[in-house]
């Protein structure tokens, strides 16, 4: 099996607020066209633990990545790498983390743009958000990251393309999750994807949505609530799926994401892919 994938991180939306603001999502899955699960997330649910374990299939209490302080590159088997060893393309939109996680230290001006097809994150559009405060949070405009990865897409057919954004969580944090800002951002990305889902779709391509973790009422994440762990999961594909009231688990995303372009899995993801063809 050989597919085509892509992954959408919506940062910092939980399940809830997916299910209630989601509405091109939600209206596919109303349709039959995709599915839709709740996924419960490794702790602690803090931003770039979440990415790591995304992308390796550990829990951060393995990894080593327990928090957002002193990153640096991942030392165990993880997506990116897994697929440039085995000779696939590799692409990301997304927050300058994942650049450090599977590239290597960020330097705005060398690596805002990626094209490298020696690294493990091959085609890349990085953005830093230098100068985040509660004035300005530094987020770009869910569109823009949309037709960004698309023009990606476009251009290079990449195997695996990573899309992530970060608004919805620097908002939380600044109005909490109980705020009209909150949930209206949240709207934003599935208005942006209602534009874009089905031009991927068209392409080929396999389309995955989740979050890394959830917010509180504090405009916190981090710690063991249900609001923080709960997540939604989104398939748009054909594949045979998973029972629809089953929780799932965050520690799956790896090996299914592997399982789907058809590379090996390592020893190392021991949750069996959630697809199963």
């Amino acid at each position: 099996m050989s597919n085509k994938v892509i992954l959408v991180i919506m940062d910092g939306v939980g399940y809830d607020t997916a299910l209630s603001q989601c509405g091109y999502l939600e209206g596919m899955v109303e349709l039959g066209r995709a599915r839709r699960w709740k996924m419960r997330t490794a702790l602690p649910t803090i931003s770039a633990a979440m990415y790591e374990t995304i992308h390796t299939g550990l829990s951060p209490l393995d990894h080593g990545v327990s928090g957002n302080e002193a990153l640096r590159r991942s030392n165990v088997p993880n997506v990116f790498d897994q697929l440039h060893q085995a000779g696939h393309s590799t692409a990301a939109v997304a927050h300058s983390y994942f650049h450090t996680l599977y590239n290597g230290p960020y330097d705005p001006v060398e690596h805002v743009e990626v094209e490298d097809e020696t690294k493990a994150i091959q085609y890349g559009r990085f953005y830093s958000m230098e100068g985040y405060s509660a004035a300005n949070i530094c987020a770009p405009a869910e569109i823009d990251l949309c037709a960004q990865a698309t023009r990606l897409i476009r251009r290079h057919t990449p195997d695996y393309v990573l899309l992530h954004s970060s608004s919805v969580d620097s908002l939380g944090h600044k109005y909490t999750a109980d705020s009209a800002q909150y949930r209206i951002q949240t709207w934003h990305i599935d208005n942006a994807l209602a534009r874009t889902i089905p031009i991927w779709l068209e392409s080929g391509y396999e389309v995955l949505v989740t979050a890394d973790h959830g917010m509180n009422a504090d405009g916190h994440h981090g710690g063991n609530e249900e609001i923080m762990r709960h997540v939604p999961f989104y398939y748009f594909g054909a594949d045979e799926v998973p029972t629809k009231d089953q929780v799932l688990d965050q520690l799956a995303i790896a090996p299914t994401v592997l399982s789907r372009i058809g590379v090996g899995i390592p020893e190392s993801m021991k949750q069996r892919p959630l697809l199963k063809g």
